[in-house]
């Protein structure tokens, strides 16, 4: 899937801003953003690429007509199941296994997900209200064993009178088909399908063989579930994308990122939406993977922070952390993901006083892009973090969004007083200090969480700050986290559409077994050839070359007698042999050590494969940046004035100079306490720290002790 000299376009919608880069293969990126525009997020999007060209110096309508690629990472399937806005959703299972859902994973589904706090009063927990209702479930009789044999053959009938029920009676929009081991055996799954279609062929449905083939009889109903619950919401919207992309001129393919850091036609994405979910902050990890290689920096603790959350992703070794037990607004399920953590802790988070302990409490309800923040004068009157960055001096009134928005800190100062001030009896700026603080620590406790907490230490990781809010408190957090090098990328404001362009066309695929090692190498390249020859046609169909395919294999491998695995990557020969799957045992206790401390494996125990992965990949162009000499260390050429800022060393305001960013020059070194404004984002410098602009104008931020 060769460009060319052709432009590709990456747009990531966020909760409060969409964002875009742009480039041409060899070419340097140009950025743009604009706010997000809820519900009709296609507006958002012109809006973002249209800052873009401007920015190259193109109109909207020529830009579109020269691109070949539209990368796309959207928050549609996360919003959906967030706000309970998906489909009505039928479930078809076998007979005697109706309650399967509803039962999840018995008392552990009582609280799985829930914060800590919640956690620590079981009694008042209760599981999370189905996605399907009770009286939209249906059993129907068959049965396949665990090696796929047929037990009992599908009572069509039943099943046809199932459909019938869910639809005329239920009246559900979508149906959910998840049968017992049809991973082993999907011929009764497909023959349900094959009912569904032939009563109403425009109802969306949705398979577990295809949409989570793998053990786990909740999980994978719980996945194929989400799966119908957003499939409607998420065709209508990437139809209505690709139908506004070409009314305005683009004539090129959309692709859709996924949760597991690759990309794949909007066609394929709209059939396996729950694949879709959080791929937004996946592609931000994915772009900090991508300046890690350049930089040289192998483990990396990627925090993004934008409008409504704060996340953070671990790389480790150059390789992305895969999750465990993906969870989505405490549902369960099972398709690979990159691990993201997060709080409602963005810009737009709404600070308050906790009626229970009257302490100020900061999110997790955001004030988004309308009415957001009240110094946008759009209409909010809730006090938000963005508001408290102001209070500070750290941001520009003028500057914000290149000027197109600007801001009104007197409002947001006059409000504050009133409602967060006031009520802890303090005057407006030491309340402020104070709600920033608590924001910071709350920042550094989530980093604690996945590093400290899983044996790693963040002293032995750079920091990668971006997002439109990030480099507002990660000096703050990253001081306090002990870590020695803070990375704000030059595109950290749109780092997750910068993620994107960095991804590559990929799929993943899986097939589940239940073999005890050591097993005989030609089982295990039994399954693996057909996988890979399977892969590479879909590959070579999308306009790939086998030099620009790749294939990396994973194994998901667990103790006998153990209800969960980890996912272990595989970097022996194909076909493999008896020393490369011996290597993958023990690169498999070397993870489990990692995961749960040292000591913890055990080889007597017995280690079981279950589930062969293959993620195939096709290489897209990506953008060049190209470094430019270094030059003087002074940073006054770039020195716009002098304001008021909070400085933790005096834990008071202080008059502190202000830095252009458009006018900073490779080399230049600007020391801390400052603030350093971007068209698009701010950076805060503390005390104690420097910022040095590299030659790819990232800004890295060290101590000076």
């Amino acid at each position: 899937m060769s460009t060319g000299s052709r432009i590709v376009i990456g747009v990531d919608v966020g909760g409060t801003c969409t964002d875009c880069v742009m480039f041409r293969p060899g070419g340097r990126i140009q950025i743009g953003k604009a706010l997000s525009t809820p519900p009709d997020f296609e507006q958002g999007v012109l809006d973002a690429v249209s800052a873009a060209a401007h920015a190259a110096g193109i109109p909207l309508a020529e830009l579109l007509s020269e691109a070949d690629l539209f990368l796309h990472g959207s928050t549609v399937v996360d919003n959906a199941i967030l706000t309970r806005e998906g489909a009505r959703v039928g479930l078809i299972t076998t007979a005697g296994f109706e309650d399967t859902l509803l039962v999840t994973r018995g008392a552990y589904g009582r609280w799985s997900g829930l914060t800590e706090d919640r956690i620590k009063h079981p009694v008042d927990t209760d599981r999370p209200p189905p996605l399907v209702a009770p009286d939209c479930i249906k059993g129907i009789r068959e049965r396949v064993d665990w090696k796929g044999s047929v037990v009992e053959t599908l009572d069509v009938a039943q099943a046809r009178k199932a459909v019938r029920e869910l639809v005329e009676t239920a009246k559900v929009d979508a149906i959910a088909v998840s049968l017992l081991w049809s991973f082993r055996n999907h011929a009764h799954e497909f023959l349900v399908r094959d009912v569904i279609k032939k009563l109403y062929p425009g109802l969306h449905v949705s398979l577990s063989c295809e949409v989570a083939p793998v053990p786990g009889e909740y999980e994978r109903t719980s996945t194929t579930a989400i799966n119908a619950y957003a499939g409607e919401v998420t065709r209508s919207y990437l139809d209505n994308l690709s139908t506004t992309l070409a009314n305005t001129g683009f004539q090129g393919s959309v692709l859709v990122m996924q949760g597991y850091g690759g990309l794949v036609d909007a066609a394929d994405a709209a059939r396996r939406p729950v694949t879709m979910l959080e791929c937004g902050p996946v592609a931000g990890v994915v772009g900090s993977q991508q300046l890690g290689r350049t930089l040289g920096h192998a483990n990396i603790i990627a925090a993004d922070m934008g409008g409504t959350t704060f996340k953070v992703g671990i790389v480790q070794d150059s390789q992305l952390d895969y999750a465990r037990e993906p969870i989505v607004d405490r549902y369960h399920y099972s398709v690979p993901k990159i691990e993201i953590a997060s709080i409602g802790a963005g810009g737009g988070s709404i600070v308050c006083i906790d009626p229970l302990n009257g302490a100020p409490k900061i999110g997790p309800k955001s004030a988004g892009s309308r009415p957001g923040p009240i110094c946008y004068g759009l209409g909010g009157t809730e006090p938000t973090l963005t508001d408290v960055a102001g209070l500070l001096g750290y941001m520009d009134p003028a500057t914000f969004l290149g000027g197109s928005i600007p801001l009104n800190f007197d409002k947001a100062a006059a409000i504050f007083d009133i409602r967060i001030a006031r009520p802890l009896g303090m005057d407006a700026e030491r309340a402020a200090i104070g709600v920033y603080k608590i924001a910071a620590a709350q920042m550094g406790d989530l980093i604690r969480e996945v590093t400290v907490e899983r044996g790693l230490d963040p002293r032995d990781f750079a920091l990668h700050a971006y997002g439109g809010s990030c480099g507002l408190f990660a000096a703050t957090f990253s001081k306090d986290l002990g870590v020695r090098t803070l990375v704000v990328p030059a595109a950290a404001s749109v780092n997750c559409a910068f993620g994107l362009v960095s991804a590559d066309v990929a799929q993943d695929y899986s097939v589940a077994l239940s073999v005890a090692m050591p097993v005989p190498a030609e089982r295990i390249n039994a399954v693996m050839a057909p996988l890979r020859a399977d892969a590479a046609r879909k590959l070579e169909q999308h306009g790939f070359s086998p030099e620009d395919m790749r294939f990396d294999w994973s194994f998901d491998l667990r103790y006998r007698r153990q209800v969960h695995q980890l996912t272990t990557s595989y970097a022996g020969p194909e076909p493999t042999d008896a020393a490369s799957l011996a290597r993958l045992a023990d690169e498999f206790e070397t993870l489990y050590e990692r995961r749960y401390g040292r000591g913890s494996a055990y080889r007597h125990a017995g280690i079981e494969i279950t589930t062969v992965r293959l993620k195939a990949t096709g290489r897209l162009a990506r953008p060049v940046s190209d470094p430019e000499p270094l030059g003087s260390a002074d940073p006054s050429p770039a020195l716009s004035g002098h304001r008021r800022i909070y400085s933790d060393a005096a834990d008071n305001m202080i008059e502190a100079p202000i830095y252009d960013y458009g006018r900073l020059r490779p080399g230049m070194i600007v020391s801390g306490p400052t603030v350093i404004h971007t068209p698009i984002t701010t950076i805060v410098v503390q005390s104690g720290q420097a910022a040095r602009m590299d030659s790819r104008r990232n800004l890295i931020v060290e101590s000076q002790s």
